[in-house]
């Protein structure tokens, strides 16, 4: 009984370390932004700059724009 169970293990032992080996980095190409989401992008950070403005400008002498 005890060799049968030493067995499994091993077979068990082996089929993991050949998963292990098997496992292969995906290789992802890195792709190129489009013109719209720079546009989108771009818009972002002006609704940012124009928010923290007008916040700016709704309590004078508080905070100084940065």
């Amino acid at each position: 009984m005890t060799n049968q169970f030493e067995n499994l293990i091993e077979t068990i032992k082996s089929k993991v370390k050949a998963l292990k080996r098997k496992k292969t980095k995906k290789v992802y190409v890195k792709m190129d932004k489009t013109n719209s989401v720079r546009v989108e992008i771009r818009s972002r950070h002006a609704r940012k700059l124009i928010d923290k403005t007008l916040q700016a400008a709704d309590q004078p002498g508080k905070r100084p724009i940065a």
